[in-house]
């Protein structure tokens, strides 16, 4: 089974605040027709690159695929309150290399007090060996963060995905495929995110 955990991108969707509006207008050239697009970096479901935060970090066009597409865990942590504790990811397992939080926000009805991950929560990750985060909200951090966990994952070169839809999956293993527009240089860019579930031994991958 495949799900596509990407967000669409269309006119009126929600975007972080101070971020600029995305605009999409379509343009009939007579025979053919093209799309006009304006959208900041990290606009819908998309990929921060260290560079986001720390001066010198890898660009997202450098990010390795193999960084962002591989084995994940899916950890389900509605109700955790405005600031995820370590003490929430009991889900975690051992050896984990790539994890997304399912918090339960939904852009179809946005609420601007949904949960980030603490500073000390992202210092946890990076010494588990995660090499990959992902979340359903906006940012990985709550609306009052400053700065601090983006600064914590992207210093370790921890791509970060952002606005995921992740409604209706469970818990569990899957194998994830994150792959962000190869902007050269770019700070982040908006990606096509997708789940799939494991295959089972001597099944062959299901997304190949």
């Amino acid at each position: 089974m495949i799900y596509d955990i990407t967000r669409p991108l269309q006119n009126g969707m929600p975007y972080y605040p101070g971020d600029p509006e995305p605009r999409f207008r379509s343009i009939d050239c007579g025979k053919y027709r093209i799309s006009s697009l304006s959208l900041s970096s990290h606009t819908g479901t998309h990929i921060d690159a260290p560079a986001h935060y720390i001066q010198g970090g890898t660009p997202v066009d450098e990010i390795a695929v193999s960084v962002t597409c591989g084995p994940c865990r899916v950890l389900d942590i509605r109700g955790c309150k405005r600031l995820v504790t370590p003490e929430d990811l009991h889900g975690l397992q051992k050896g984990e290399r790539r994890v997304l939080f399912r918090t339960g926000y939904s852009s179809d009805n946005p609420d601007t007090d949904y949960p980030g991950i603490s500073a000390e929560t992202a210092q946890f990750l990076v010494q588990s060996g995660i090499s990959c985060i992902g979340t359903d909200t906006p940012s990985i951090e709550s609306p009052d963060g400053d700065g601090t966990v983006h600064q914590v994952l992207c210093n370790a070169g921890i791509p970060i995905i952002e606005n995921l839809d992740l409604e209706g999956i469970d818990t569990g293993n899957y194998i994830l495929v994150a792959l962000p527009l190869r902007l050269a240089g770019g700070d982040g860019a908006p990606c096509r995110a997708v789940l799939c579930t494991e295959p089972k031994t001597g099944d062959k991958l299901c997304i190949f």
